[in-house]
């Protein structure tokens, strides 16, 4: 009876996909409590879609690293509408745009309008189907610039796919499977105008709350990369993190290690050391809540008269 009692009640919230929290239904006179999964609960159970597998050594190497002057200006909003302005100096040409994003519901749109008058639009539908998120986007003018993108997640999967909308599309689709701990994946990307695979790559990763390790193949099945990151003082925020790369048409290698430290509550340090003499450098301050200031510069050793690199970014958020 209870088998039954599932099969009927799966296809009941097929059938419902909006349907969401906890109630009761009566069953041959007893009162059963049914608890129905959010996509945001889903998320939280199923594994990291592909693109997240080797993110935490991502992170730690290369996130907040930036060379040039970046300032960006958040108005959030309690009746679903937000606002974000962004502006990034390189050498001497200022690049800008402002975007707001809608939320009603189960429904999120983004318009971003930048300074060469290009308008992108985006609108996500979460929980069209069960566990199912689906985003349009497009921008204007490029009248093919439009894109369908797909995600489905499962207690033991995560699936991505993306096609874009035009006579001779761009195809996408990446999957990974098992559980938040460990996950194998991979993705592929097919250009049906050249008739030619885009991407091609796969991996599997490890995470623990103190470690996380991957392992991918990347560039279309011709480079090994493989990273670690290990929280040696979580109270400190305190962590080591190394990538290396290993190329197996030239069997050229290549490595970068990281660290990254709390001074205080407040302030964080990172450091990385590349195998080609380039040292950087990074300080973050939240100087008021959600308002951060990041200095950066970066070295290179092995270059003569070398010019360090330096960096400042300013993020406001009221």
């Amino acid at each position: 009876r209870v088998k039954r009692f599932k099969l009927r009640f799966s296809h009941f919230l097929l059938r419902t996909p909006n349907l969401d929290g906890d109630f009761w239904v009566s069953v041959e006179n007893q009162k059963v409590l049914i608890r129905v999964i959010s996509f945001e609960e889903e998320m939280e159970q199923s594994p990291a879609p592909f693109s997240e597998i080797g993110r935490r050594a991502r992170d730690l190497l290369t996130k907040d690293y930036n060379y040039d002057q970046k300032f960006t200006f958040s108005i959030p909003s309690s009746s679903g509408v937000g606002i974000t302005a962004t502006g990034v100096k390189k050498d001497q040409i200022f690049i800008g745009d402002i975007s707001t994003q809608y939320k009603l519901g189960s429904t999120v749109v983004d318009i971003k309008v930048d300074t060469y008058s290009n308008v992108s639009t985006k609108v996500t539908l979460v929980d069209v189907f069960r566990s199912t998120k689906v985003s349009l986007g497009f921008n204007i003018p490029d009248h093919k610039s439009g894109k369908l993108d797909v995600q489905y997640l499962h207690q033991h999967a995560a699936i991505n796919s993306s096609i874009g909308l035009n006579p001779s599309p761009l195809l996408e689709l990446s999957a990974a499977i098992g559980s938040k701990d460990l996950a194998l994946g991979g993705e592929i990307g097919f250009n049906t105008a050249s008739s030619s695979f885009t991407k091609c790559n796969a991996g599997i990763s490890f995470n623990k709350p103190d470690f996380s390790a991957a392992l991918m193949l990347t560039d279309r099945g011709q480079a090994v990369k493989a990273s670690y990151v290990h929280s040696v003082d979580p109270a400190n925020g305190t962590e080591v993190g190394a990538e290396m790369i290993h190329r197996l048409s030239t069997y050229e290698n290549s490595f970068s290690i990281g660290s990254a430290h709390k001074v205080d509550p407040l302030t964080s340090l990172k450091t990385r050391f590349s195998d080609n003499g380039k040292v950087a450098m990074l300080c973050q301050r939240e100087w008021r809540p959600k308002s951060l200031i990041t200095f950066s510069a970066e070295y290179d050793t092995k270059a003569k008269n070398s010019v360090p690199k330096l960096g400042l970014a300013l993020a406001l958020k009221p």
